[in-house]
């Protein structure tokens, strides 16, 4: 239970708020059982033919509590689930935002599926909102309606009470603990087959063309739907479940009547005779809920477990702002960083010998001096280092290319700058200050590109490039588009900005995924521009036009260019040549680029590393 109160806690789920629903919620039940017992008590007294003002009162209340027995109920359900859901969303905010900031890296983010993640994104995150309407509302009304009808009845007669409090324990413990324990087993397995399902039915979809070209279609069709077949037997189970507890509640219920009418037939007087029986019918109707609530109860654990595997952040990343405080959404540097007004950017306040970062409302942001200390990675705490002991000096308007081999390290250092990979030993220092101190808002303004695997969104030009500048106009979407050598193909679409574009860009053609991925980066105008083989995946010509034109228009701004090619790198500040995670050498282009394009240079092929 202690991963649930965590997710709750994050979530900012607290008693008080949801005290007004509880409120209404028991002023409902309450006015049901009201409403049964006063009518009740109206006929049985009405055929005495007592004067007629001695019914008026009850007459009134009854009409009373027909009426606002509706308008509780109602208020209850809007109060409690206005509750609910904006818990929810803050929850999921939450969840996004540490997905997005984590390193790509960590162990769980690589044992975590996308269609797994969305799963625990969608419908775990959902145990908040069940675990506030579905389990503590009810019990909550519950446990007071019991009390009230005990205490009512106690009045009338005591023996009468206690048969009550019996049935009531009954029905509302010992049936909704029974149905608990038989549904516990089942209820841990739930959420794990609903995201295993949800992942084979991804990877049935995604790779339909792959399976049927090597054979394979027919037993991952047969995989699913055996993982189907084991879901749909444990929600057969759980309905089972519900209905036996449903019955025997029902069983408890008519027991408990007819023990209280035999008891009250000779120690209730008068019209108690009557009344006190059809109390203890109506008292049953709030706990029609519980053995749903227990059952909802024992799933809530797993579900809440693996929205805290997600939650759970490394030490090494920085803490985010609340989600519901006015921020920039977080974004992966690789899919470039929203710049929502006001737009976010470093500023670096002296005061005694701290520096520190505050929000600043510049843009484009100003430009940063960015250092590389000693840096040690790796990928496992058992591998070899990924890159170890490299130094980088960054300062504005500086441009560096990092070319080697696949595998040398390139693409796991620029990650590293970015913050999506965690830096085992070393320094990374943004304007002197720690890297891992900048707010991740400010970081992603500052500090963007298009990184490996960067991802296309399932939407329109338009919106692939927004991300980058939520405001910008159709006239700066153009000139993003332009600089990658995009903008002529673009015009030629019926719907232009508006063209989908497919899943992942599944749309288009390698090289004007990679454009489009490069047009985004170049939207965002970050402070350091990290660039990782953006022009991969197109023929040389337009390869050469398009690097020409991005040097050329990001002129003044530091740059980082991880590539395979040398073809335009005189325009660079310095090069950097990597080889199992180290600079082997390092100089301007007049004195690397000779070297690498000798008879026998060093092996440097298209595959990034």
């Amino acid at each position: 239970m202690r991963d649930l109160v965590f997710v709750l806690r994050t979530a900012g789920a607290s008693p008080w708020r949801l005290f007004p629903a509880a409120c209404l919620a028991l002023a409902a039940d309450l006015g049901a059982v009201a409403l049964m017992t006063l009518a009740a008590w109206l006929i049985a007294r009405a055929a005495q033919m007592p004067p007629m003002g001695a019914l008026s009162v009850a007459i009134v209340a009854v009409r009373a509590l027909a009426v606002t027995r509706g308008l509780f109920r109602y208020g209850e359900r809007l109060a409690g689930h206005d509750v609910a859901l904006r818990t929810v969303a803050r929850l999921r905010g939450r969840v996004f935002g540490a997905l997005a900031r984590r390193p790509a890296t960590h162990r769980d983010v690589r044992a975590v599926r996308d269609a797994d993640a969305v799963s625990r994104l969608v419908a775990d995150v959902d145990v908040v909102q069940d675990a506030l309407l579905r389990v503590l509302l009810p019990a909550v009304s519950a446990l007071a309606v019991t009390a009230a009808t005990v205490g009512c009845a106690a009045l009338v007669s005591a023996p009468a009470a206690l048969v009550l409090l019996t049935g009531l324990a009954a029905g509302g413990l010992l049936v909704p603990a029974l149905t608990a324990l038989a549904s516990a087993r089942a209820a841990r397995r739930g959420a794990a087959l609903r995201a295993e399902l949800a992942v084979r039915t991804v990877d049935l979809l995604d790779g339909a063309a792959d399976l049927r070209a090597f054979g394979a279609a027919g037993r991952e069709v047969r995989r699913a739907a055996d993982t189907a077949h084991r879901l749909r037997a444990h929600d057969r189970g759980a309905a089972l479940a519900a209905a036996c507890a449903t019955a025997a509640l029902t069983v408890v219920q008519g027991v408990t009547v007819i023990a209280v009418t035999l008891v009250c037939a000779h120690r209730a007087p008068g019209v108690w005779q009557v009344v006190l029986p059809l109390l203890a019918l109506a008292s049953f109707e709030v706990l029609a809920p519980l053995p749903a609530a227990a059952q909802q109860l024992m799933s809530l654990p797993a579900s809440a477990h693996r929205v805290r595997a997600l939650l759970d952040v490394p030490a090494e990343a920085p803490a985010e702002a609340p989600v519901d405080a006015p921020r920039s959404a977080p974004a992966d540097a690789s899919t470039s960083a929203p710049t929502d007004a006001p737009t976010s950017a470093p500023n670096l306040e002296q005061t005694g010998s701290d520096r520190h970062f505050t929000d600043s409302t510049l843009n484009p942001p100003p430009p940063v001096h960015l250092s590389l200390r000693n840096l040690h990675i790796r990928h496992r705490p058992t591998d070899p280092y990924a890159v170890s002991g490299v130094d980088l000096d960054l300062p504005p308007g500086h441009r560096v290319a990092i070319v080697g081999a696949s595998g040398a390290g390139k693409s796991t250092l620029l990650a590293a700058v970015a913050r999506l990979v965690a830096v085992e030993r070393g320094e990374l220092l943004l304007d002197g200050a720690d890297l891992n101190q900048v707010p991740e808002a400010v970081l992603r303004r500052t500090v963007s590109g298009a990184l490996q695997d960067a991802h296309v969104f399932h939407t329109s030009v338009r919106n692939n490039l927004l991300p980058a500048r939520p405001h910008a106009d159709d006239t700066e979407l153009h000139d993003a588009l332009r600089r990658a050598g995009l903008l002529d193909w673009v015009l030629t679409l019926p719907g232009q900005l508006g063209t989908v574009v497919g899943a992942d860009g599944g749309r288009l053609s390698g090289g004007q995924r990679q454009r489009l991925i490069l047009a985004r980066a170049l939207l965002a105008a970050p402070s350091v521009l990290l660039l990782d083989e953006p022009t991969e995946g197109v023929d040389r010509a337009t390869a050469d036009a398009v690097l020409a034109d991005v040097l050329a228009s990001t002129r003044g701004r530091s740059l980082i260019l991880v590539t395979h090619r040398t073809e335009g790198l005189e325009a660079m500040d310095e090069i950097l040549v990597m080889a199992a995670g180290r600079v082997i050498r390092r100089g301007t282009p007049a004195d690397v680029l000779p070297q690498l394009t000798s008879p026998r240079p060093p092996q440097v092929q298209t595959v990034r590393g």
